[in-house]
């Protein structure tokens, strides 16, 4: 069976998911434990689940088989999740090659096979083709990985480290099971190499803990001996895999359902959750009222009237967050809210630009002074944005498909599809990028429904636009 450590916003309906699919989940939290009515356990996990700093998704780590099964557990679910897989493993022990060094911060670029790394300033190089390196853990997810020659080989309960010296997990408090584990670290470290205790050592017996020890010195003699023999560019020894996944407006609907299911659950919670601050800490009232049996609609009003003051309203100023499909937000800009109606889910904006340009598909100049009116419809998969000359002038349309957008307190946030309409001043109409979407689904980063959806969006809008 494989185990699942799960934190966060989320932690609920993906516990329920992952249990439904035979996970056993371990080092639950309190409020998890009470839910699902589970044991303490505290092994370590095959699959970490946690949820991101924007609180948009979460991300996971862990052994490729569990990892691989979450993945398909979202995608079976979650309409409009965007997986992002990262090209090498955390941990994982690499035979690269050196490129060169660079001469502003000092550091060694390495070619890995899938991508490249870097090993950070201070590190000495010796006039060498190929360097064993180890990919840390402190730059997950990012395009370039950050690279150690200092190696560890991590196992379920103990870490072998470079060093010869013992350490013991700060989370297993108990002096006398922290003694024991020192005493037994010291009897089988090797002569250039330490120990690193895992929490979940603590409960092991010292056969369990000894067969750990001499199973990970077989992997690290292994892997040194593997290193001596093979050309770089190569991988040693495979780490935790890391897959990066954004919830978008119709995921959070989704899991709302799923966590609704098993305790009070108002509607919008995760996107209420993601906000924090004020609206994250009234949602949790709220729920704990429902928990108590007050009336559910009495609830309700009293949660609604409490987090609108937070939300824009007219003649107010609101961001806009473009999420690109490989995870890079951009900004842009503030734009003044021009009508707001909540009631219907409508919104439009206005933006004025003052650097000069070229407006992208539509081929026409952008100048100081324009301005740019975009309409949306709240939970809308695909926004209007027209862009004008100072004096009014149209410069053209262009109609952006989307996941459904969701209102914050401080932006509107939704993930770029790729595939563009453009409307140019003479009338002409043209559809942009339709095949970069054809490589996301390829590449595995979006679901095949998603990519439907998307499809029948466009022809859509295309009937509207030529009818």
């Amino acid at each position: 069976m494989m185990r699942a450590r799960v934190r966060g916003i989320y932690s609920t309906a993906l516990t329920r998911l992952l249990l439904d699919k035979g996970f056993e989940i371990v080092q639950p939290s309190v409020a998890i434990r009470e839910r699902f009515k589970l044991e303490e356990n505290h092994e370590s996990p095959d699959l970490d689940v946690y949820e991101r700093r924007d609180r948009q998704g979460v991300q996971a780590l862990g052994r490729s088989a569990p990892v691989d099964t979450f993945v398909s557990i979202l995608k079976s679910h979650l309409d409009d999740v965007v997986v992002r897989r990262w090209a090498v493993t955390a941990d994982g022990i690499y035979k690269g090659l050196i490129k060169e060094v660079d001469s502003l911060t000092s550091s060694v670029l390495v070619d890995l096979g899938p991508t490249v790394g870097r090993i950070p300033r201070g590190v000495s190089i010796p006039e060498q083709k190929d360097v064993v390196v180890q990919v840390e853990r402190r730059w997950l997810g990012r395009k370039e990985p950050l690279l150690t020659e200092e190696i560890k080989i991590p196992g379920r309960y103990a870490i072998l480290i470079p060093k010869r010296e013992i350490k013991v997990s700060l989370k297993i408090r108990d002096m006398e099971t922290r003694l024991r584990l020192r005493r037994l670290g010291e009897e089988l470290a090797g002569s250039d190499w330490g120990i690193l205790w895992r929490t979940a050592a603590s409960e092991q017996s010292l056969d369990e803990l000894k067969s750990e020890i001499h199973n990970l010195t077989e992997i690290r003699e292994s892997v040194m001996r593997r290193a001596r023999l093979v050309e770089a560019p190569t991988l040693l020894w495979e780490g935790a895999h890391f897959v990066d996944a954004e919830l978008p407006g119709l995921s959070k609907q989704r899991l709302d359902e799923v966590r609704k299911s098993v305790a009070p659950t108002i509607d919008g919670h995760h996107r209420f959750k993601a906000c924090g601050g004020k609206v994250s800490m009234a949602l949790e009232m709220a729920e704990r009222l429902l928990e108590k049996n007050y009336s559910e609609s009495n609830v309700k009003d009293l949660f609604r009237q409490t987090v609108e003051p937070e939300y824009p309203t007219l003649g107010s100023f609101i961001g806009i967050e473009h999420v690109k499909l490989d995870g890079k937000v951009l900004h842009l800009g503030r734009a003044l809210v021009e009508d707001l109606d909540y009631g219907e889910s409508v919104i439009r904006f206005r933006r004025n630009f003052r650097r000069e340009g070229i407006y992208d598909g539509l081929g026409t100049r952008k100048e100081a002074g324009d301005y740019a009116v975009t309409e949306a419809e709240i939970g809308g998969w695909h926004f209007k944005t027209m862009y004008f000359s100072k004096e009014g002038r149209s410069k053209g349309t262009y109609i952006n498909l989307n996941t459904p957008i969701e209102l914050y307190p401080y932006s509107i946030r939704y993930v770029d599809l790729e595939v563009d309409v453009c409307v140019r001043p003479d009338g002409g109409i043209q559809k942009l990028d339709e095949e970069k979407l054809e490589i996301a689904l390829k590449d595995g980063l979006i679901t095949e429904r998603l990519f439907g959806i998307v499809e029948e969006r466009l022809e859509g809008i295309l009937r509207d636009l030529e009818g």
